[in-house]
């Protein structure tokens, strides 16, 4: 959920990534790795750009990023799955 609420407020970056930070009695907070795909750096760098590709597009939305797929359940494989 804070990466879609992220992305959505902050359209023109992309989400690469999340991670837990800390959580008390009633709130969890997540840090949120996110990438100008406009930036020369990103698109010149040949492990990071396929990020740059339209179809990149909100993969938070899509549940593509590693939480999301945690959400999904597609860590799992074989009987437990």
């Amino acid at each position: 959920i804070a990466e879609e609420r992220a992305g959505r407020k902050i359209a023109s970056l992309r989400v690469l990534n999340s991670y837990w930070v800390a959580q008390d009695a009633k709130h969890k907070w997540y840090e949120i790795v996110m990438v100008d795909p406009y930036h020369n750096a990103i698109r010149n760098d040949p492990r990071i750009n396929w990020i740059c590709k339209p179809v990149m597009k909100h993969r938070e939305l899509r549940g593509l990023t590693s939480a999301g797929r945690k959400a999904r359940g597609l860590y799992n494989k074989g009987k437990r799955a």
